[in-house]
């Protein structure tokens, strides 16, 4: 199989390769090329101090990276999406950075791989694999970690509930309740109706799940994409009115929902309605080998609690793709049962750095 990928290069700060000047690659994660240059500043800080090439790669069946002429054949069954998987995208990042040093005549150059997150993870594997190529990596908020063989005693919605318990305990307490709430409302007679009113959801919600499992996502991204006041900013809508006034807990967690997405005429609380096509990619990797555990635990007191279920996840895969997650792959095929065991033999070089409010840092 044979495909265009896409990579983005900028010389403009770069020494030279008589200078031996540095590169310093970006390897793509589940996203489009456009959303890694602009999201990702560590290279363009970097690059003027170091005199560093710029090198930026798209991931396979993302972006306009896609094999098999288009999207619709590259996700059309289990065939085609075979062959997306880490093993392959870290052999095409070694494929593209070999022919860069050639094209540069940058033999004698080091490349750093740098990432975010499953990017991170990328770049750490690859210095595992590629030693050759690469001469250190950066793997920033890389849930290394977080599969079934070495799972935290703490999980990712645990610092979630701490962030928000931090920043504001009567924010804090009023999530907590709100689930509580939406179920007494679903109860009744037209109940999700209410909900959906009360909440301007696009379609009218069929179950209380779907308003559960938006909020959700509004908490954790609100953590993990935090902006510096974003959590503030939620809880300060949520806390608006005096505790003494009696405000409808659901409006109050409504105006939480306003304060982070705007005001708009109404919300969709169904993800699977737009589902683009970096979604139904990364939707197969989950299923096929990065099975990251993430569940409400006990300890995640702003939750109802909900652990993760390896059975009805199988299921899901299976009814989606056909296929049965190997959940032990990833820790098998890169070795990390034992990971100061590997770093210690095989992996130096390799920066691991995590924020402490990161919901990933628990498996960094």
């Amino acid at each position: 199989m044979t495909f265009q990928q896409r990579y983005a290069i900028d010389a403009k700060h770069w020494a030279g390769a008589k200078a031996n000047a540095p590169i310093l690659a970006f390897l793509g994660l589940e996203a489009s090329l456009e959303t890694d240059l602009a999201a990702f500043g560590f290279l363009s800080d970097n690059a003027p101090h170091f005199k560093a090439l710029k090198v930026y790669i798209e991931h396979r069946y993302y972006g306009n990276t896609i094999p098999f002429g288009s999207a619709k054949e590259a996700m059309k069954n289990a065939s085609t999406l075979g062959y997306l998987t880490t093993a392959q995208a870290l052999a095409d990042y070694a494929a593209i950075l070999l022919h860069i040093k050639e094209k540069y005549l940058a033999k004698q150059s080091p490349i750093i791989v740098v990432g975010g997150s499953y990017g991170g993870m990328l770049a750490a594997w690859f210095r595992l694999k590629y030693p050759h190529i690469a001469l250190g990596a950066l793997a920033s908020s890389a849930p290394l970690l977080y599969f079934e063989d070495t799972r935290p005693k703490f999980g990712y919605y645990y610092v979630i509930t701490k962030v928000f318990k931090e920043t504001n305990k009567r924010c804090y307490n009023t999530i907590r309740k709100s689930w509580e709430e939406i179920d007494r409302v679903a109860a009744k007679p037209n109940g999700l109706l209410i909900l959906s009113k009360k909440f301007k959801t696009c379609t009218p919600l069929s179950r209380s799940f779907d308003l559960k499992d938006f909020l959700d996502t509004i908490y954790a991204e609100t953590v993990q994409y935090n902006d510096g006041f974003w959590v503030t900013s939620v809880c300060n809508a949520i806390n608006a009115n005096s505790p003494n006034r009696k405000i409808d807990i659901l409006d109050r967690i409504f105006a939480g929902v306003v304060a982070l997405i705007g005001n708009q005429s109404c919300y969709n609380t169904n993800y699977s309605v737009h589902v683009t096509n970096n979604d139904m990619a990364w939707r197969w990797q989950c299923c096929s080998e990065i099975v990251i555990p993430v569940g409400h635990d006990k300890q995640d007191t702003m939750y109802q609690t909900s652990p993760f279920n390896m059975t009805s996840y199988i299921e899901d895969c299976e009814s989606s793709y056909g296929v049965r997650p190997r959940p032990h792959w990833i820790t098998t095929y890169f070795g990390i049962q034992d990971v100061k065991l590997i770093l210690r033999r095989f992996g130096s070089n390799i920066i691991f750095s995590n924020g402490l409010s990161d919901p990933y840092s628990v498996g960094g």
